[in-house]
């Protein structure tokens, strides 16, 4: 059964690190953590959700006793889901089983820098650990080619949704908006984006994205593309209505100027036929709404993908097989 912290006096500290097979770096941040990841008086617990690994052994490391953590679990899923919906089970089987005052979501490869995580929780004490503080990344450390590509993404995203793309998974989400948040079937697809959909209160803080601890980034055009959409999906109802509005707005124009042109005799003295010209500018008029049209489906049809049918709180446990813990202070 789950109990109400007092999130006000508690100081219970859950990071949780969704990991696939990437054992190697998670060690290092784990460490890291360690070194620096907890202010004073906290509590510092780590949950590593495995998200249906191929390797099935530990490191050593993983297992080595700690100065500042309490506690090293992990929790294994049954089968791959993907990062953020390795998320969304880890944070609803944590809200269900593992009561704590606040839970900074990170990744494992260390491009969430676990020195910016006591900066994340001195904004988290100054709201009064009422919001969710997400880092703002300004500035990433991906190559050329794929900075291009997230800028295009980010323009994308700008212009479909109206909102700018500015933060990832790393963030402290306080007990209290926890609760809130396993309740929202969004989650499912997009941590972040299910956060702003959700309208709950939430703030930013300025960081600089890391470089990998160990090993090669897993985040390539064809992953950024499906992140991508994953993350406009959650928001297809804001995307709908504007993409109804530009193909509205498209067609009224595209007769007034056909009505204009037509009416002026600019056509005729150009050499054209009326009915040509008007039935060729239907033509394109038509293929630019199609394409918008197919392009308003599409996020229809993502926007309903699998959302309707699980909601985190309940749903959780199907994919969860089992807890292990690695590591416990009193050297259980």
């Amino acid at each position: 059964m789950n109990h109400q912290p007092d999130s006000s006096a508690d100081t219970s500290l859950v990071v949780l690190i969704p990991v696939y097979n990437d054992w190697g770096a998670l060690a290092l941040v784990v460490d890291a953590l360690d070194r620096c990841g907890a202010p004073p008086d906290w509590k510092l617990h780590i949950l590593i959700v495995d998200d249906g690994s191929d390797e099935a052994d530990f490191p050593d490391d993983l297992f080595a006793p700690r100065h500042s953590i309490i506690s090293v679990d992990v929790l294994a899923l049954r089968r791959n889901l993907g990062h953020q919906r390795a998320i969304a089970v880890g944070l609803a089987w944590l809200e269900a089983n593992m009561p704590c005052a606040a839970v900074v979501v990170m990744d494992g490869d260390g491009e969430d820098a676990p020195s910016d995580v006591p900066r994340l929780m001195a904004r988290f004490e100054e709201t009064g650990r009422t919001k969710i503080v997400f880092a703002a990344r300004q500035r990433r450390s991906e190559g050329v080619t794929f900075q291009i590509f997230y800028q295009l993404y980010r323009l994308a995203h700008r212009i479909l949704t109206g909102i700018p793309v500015r933060v990832g998974n790393f963030s402290v989400v306080p007990w209290p908006l926890l609760r809130r948040l396993v309740v929202v079937s969004d989650l499912w697809n997009h941590y972040a984006a299910a956060v702003f959909k959700a309208r709950l209160p939430m703030t930013t803080i300025p960081t600089q994205r890391a470089h990998r601890l160990m090993g090669h980034p897993t985040m390539n055009f064809t992953a950024l593309v499906m992140h991508g959409l994953s993350a406009m999906s959650v928001l297809g109802d804001r995307i709908g209505v504007r993409l109804s509005i530009a193909v509205g707005g498209l067609f009224v124009i595209s007769m007034i100027g056909v009505a204009g042109l037509v009416g002026s005799g600019m056509v005729a003295a150009a050499g054209f036929s009326q009915g040509l010209f008007v039935a060729v500018t239907l033509i394109v008029v038509f293929a630019i709404q199609l394409v918008l049209g197919v392009t308003l489906f599409a996020f229809g049809v993502l926007g309903r993908r699998d959302t309707a049918s699980f909601l985190p709180l309940r749903d959780y446990h199907y994919f969860v097989d089992r807890r292990t813990t690695l590591w416990t202070h009193d050297g259980g």
